[in-house]
Formats: C-alpha cells, sequence, structure tokens
C-alpha cells in the first residue's frame, strides 16, 4: 500500500471517528423507545413534536435567534466600517488597532469570557441581555473583519474614484459602488457571526444573566439531570441549523459574487 492511500485511510478514520457520535445522535433523535440503546425499536417523529411542545426550550431558541441575528448585524456594520478604514485609509496607529480587532481570534474563548466578567465587576455592572450581546459581538466582529477585509482588498480604487469624478459624494459611492460589490462577503461574514454566536456556550456561560438561557446553555443544564431522547432531538435541530445555514449562506454568496462578475 503506498504512502498516499495510508494517508487516505488515516483521514477517512479519523473523519469517521470525528462524526460517528454526531450520526448517533442524530440517529437516538428518532427513536421510538426512551431509552437511547441499539437495536432501535422504530422509527418515531415523537421527541421533536415534545422539543416543540417544550416552553423552556422554545423560550431558548427565541433568545438564542435574537441573540444570532443582532450579532450579526452589529458585527457585520462595525465590520465594514473597520475594513474600510483599514483599507482605505491611513493613520497613525492603524497596525495597533488592526491587532486589537483581530485579537479575540487568537486569545481562547475562556480567557476572554473571563476577562471581559472581571472587568464588568470592576465596573459593577451587572450581567444583562446587552452585555451578553456585547461579548459575542467582541468575539464574532474578527470573523467578519477579515472576510470583509479580504474581499475589499480585491476591490479596485478605480471604481471608488470613477463614481467620485462623476459628481457622486462619498456616502452615494459607498452605497452604489462599493457596498453592493462588497455584498458577497457582508453577506457570509454576517453568516459567520450568526453561527458562531448561535453556537457559543463558554461566552455565554460567563455572560449571561440569570433566567436568560440559550439553546446551547439549556442543552448544557438539562444534561446535569440526565440524558434525555429530548436532548437528542434539540442536537438534532442544531447540528441541523448550523450545518445548513452556513451551507445555504455560502451558496448565496457564491450566486451573488458570480452576478457581480
Amino acid at each position: 500500500m503506498s504512502g498516499w492511500s495510508l494517508i487516505r485511510l488515516y483521514t477517512i478514520a479519523v473523519y469517521f471517528f470525528m462524526f460517528l457520535p454526531v450520526g448517533v445522535v442524530v440517529l437516538l433523535s428518532f427513536n421510538t423507545s426512551q431509552f437511547g440503546s441499539f437495536p432501535m425499536e422504530g422509527l418515531s417523529l415523537r421527541w421533536f413534536i415534545e422539543l416543540w411542545h417544550n416552553d423552556a426550550i422554545v423560550r431558548a431558541f427565541r433568545i438564542s435567534l435574537l441573540l444570532g441575528a443582532l450579532t450579526a448585524v452589529i458585527s457585520t456594520v462595525l465590520g465594514i466600517l473597520a475594513a474600510l478604514a483599514l483599507v482605505r485609509y491611513r493613520f497613525p496607529g492603524k497596525n495597533t488597532i488592526s491587532t486589537l480587532l483581530i485579537a479575540p481570534i487568537l486569545i481562547p474563548e475562556v480567557v476572554l469570557a473571563v476577562a471581559l466578567l472581571l472587568f464588568l465587576r470592576w465596573l459593577s455592572l451587572p450581567r444583562s441581555f446587552v452585555l451578553l450581546l456585547l461579548g459575542h459581538v467582541i468575539f464574532t466582529l474578527p470573523f467578519v473583519l477579515l472576510v470583509v477585509q479580504a474581499r475589499l482588498v480585491a476591490i479596485k480604487r478605480e471604481y471608488e474614484e470613477a463614481a467620485l469624478s462623476l459628481g457622486a459624494g462619498p456616502i452615494q459611492t459607498f452605497f452604489t459602488v462599493t457596498l453592493p460589490l462588497l455584498m458577497p462577503a457582508v453577506f457570509a461574514g454576517m453568516i459567520f457571526a450568526f453561527t458562531i454566536s448561535f453556537d457559543d456556550i463558554t461566552g455565554t456561560m460567563f455572560w449571561k444573566p440569570g433566567g436568560v438561557e440559550t439553546v446551547p446553555t439549556q442543552i448544557f443544564a438539562m444534561l446535569r439531570n440526565s440524558i434525555s431522547p429530548e436532548i437528542n432531538a434539540l442536537g438534532t435541530v442544531m447540528i441541523v441549523m448550523t450545518v445548513a445555514v452556513p451551507i445555504a449562506g455560502m451558496g448565496v454568496a457564491r450566486w451573488m459574487a458570480a452576478r457581480r462578475g
């Protein structure tokens, strides 16, 4: 057996080891029996129906969707403005500001979560939904910035200069020329921010106020009591959302890029 064949075999084994537990969770979420065991007694949507009627889980979904949507919008707006400043302008401390904006990616999330929590304690500010949103924005902003910045570098400055020379103002040039060309990256960055926020548990555990639960923290709270079939169903819904949303977003971004091209 050649070396490349061994590498392929090893890669397949690694992926199989990584995704087998995910497949088991998805399969058990359709199990008729209350006990997650094999062989399965039958297939049923019973646990998804019970999930829909669980008020705590539905409330956690609403909070996660609201938090993810707000995080995506705020991070995208700030990411666009920061990318424009870093790519199109020169000013003192530019490299330092760029490093600070990217730093949350380099710092472990646990360290970032504890640091922000201690900073809030130092300011004597109680934990709230607004501060939870702030934490998610800080963590997702670098991803949006990198995606938008990479696209903005590829956009020739001549397009904007042509619009300015024809009498358009800077704001009109941005909305009629720059932003349409940036839209694939903007949309991709927004999807990134939403998905990361929706899945986040480490920072959310530190930042969330009492009585506020997102879907990941709700799963964690349910696991502390017992492993119920509803957790498998909820995990399946999370898997579908976190896989389907980025894939759909990537498809839309490519379609928009091809349309612009």
